[in-house]
């Protein structure tokens, strides 16, 4: 059954959040072709998936468990421990990535026709679910190797891999709707996440971060979300509950700070981009 939509001026505000329940299938549309077009016509394609955080597991296994010497959490062997961070770590670098560049990709479908923009850099958050999947099993199959059996409390994995998507969305927006003025922005979000690779504990534990620094140091909200991971996961940690309280305050300052930026320069994606 058709359904007419009326686009009417001083009223888009009213509409838009409607309008996004009606373009659901564009979402899923959208999400599809990303994951689609992620893969296609690869070499190895869904390997590389695989490859991306088996040899930076490896690399950070080698440098800071092999050559600095540095602690590994409880009893669990380091390369889980790396790995074990490197799930959210790379849900939020990829997620970061794709929707900040997201408008520009699709720059023709927003000059052409109308939808909420919202729903584009909203869409490439599939790809990184998938990769996220992928990166799992994986996982399943180290901790078998190791004969590591995952605590009770992993089922707290669900929730946290929400967190992380949040982290990554709220930020994302923002830097979306500036990528499309300014398209500077593409060149600083790699160095945004390689930068946060190297102050996140993805390599090192966070016990080893002195007691004085903490604070400051779970002020980056993707601390908390490793840790829980880490906690989830591994068991050998005590649950993280203040940095796991500063990541979802974080999450939710940044998400309805991007939503609110995303929606004030929406207006004008179509004559700029």
């Amino acid at each position: 059954m058709s359904q007419e939509l009326i686009i009417e001026a001083g009223h888009a505000e009213r509409q838009y959040w409607k309008d996004l329940w009606r373009y659901r299938e564009l979402f899923l549309i959208l999400t599809w072709r990303d994951v689609a077009v992620q893969y296609k016509q690869t070499v190895v394609g869904i390997l590389w998936a695989v490859l991306r955080p088996l040899l930076t597991m490896a690399a950070f296994t080698i440098v800071f468990s092999k050559i600095a010497k540095l602690p590994a959490e409880g009893g669990a062997p380091y390369a889980l421990m790396v790995f074990a961070a490197m799930l959210p770590w790379q849900l939020f670098a990829t997620s970061l990535a794709a929707t900040a560049n997201s408008l520009v990709a699709n720059s023709n479908l927003v000059s052409k026709v109308y939808f909420p923009r919202v729903i584009v850099p909203t869409a490439t958050l599939g790809v990184a679910i998938v990769d996220f999947a992928i990166s799992l099993v994986l996982l399943c199959g180290m901790m078998c190797w190791y004969q590591y059996l995952p605590p009770i409390q992993v089922l707290m994995v669900l929730p946290l891999t929400l967190l992380a998507g949040l982290v990554a969305l709220g930020p994302g927006l923002i830097l979306c709707a500036l990528n499309v003025t300014y398209r500077d922005f593409r060149i600083i979000v790699p160095f945004i996440t390689q930068f946060g690779l190297y102050v996140s504990p993805v390599g090192f534990s966070s016990s080893i971060v002195p007691e004085k620094w903490h604070l400051l140091y779970e002020c980056n909200p993707m601390v908390g979300v490793i840790d829980g991971f880490r906690w989830a996961i591994l068991g050998t940690t005590d649950f993280p509950g203040r940095a796991l309280l500063i990541s979802s305050i974080c999450a939710l300052v940044f998400l309805l700070l991007g939503i609110k930026i995303f929606r004030r320069t929406e207006r004008t994606f179509a004559d700029v981009i």
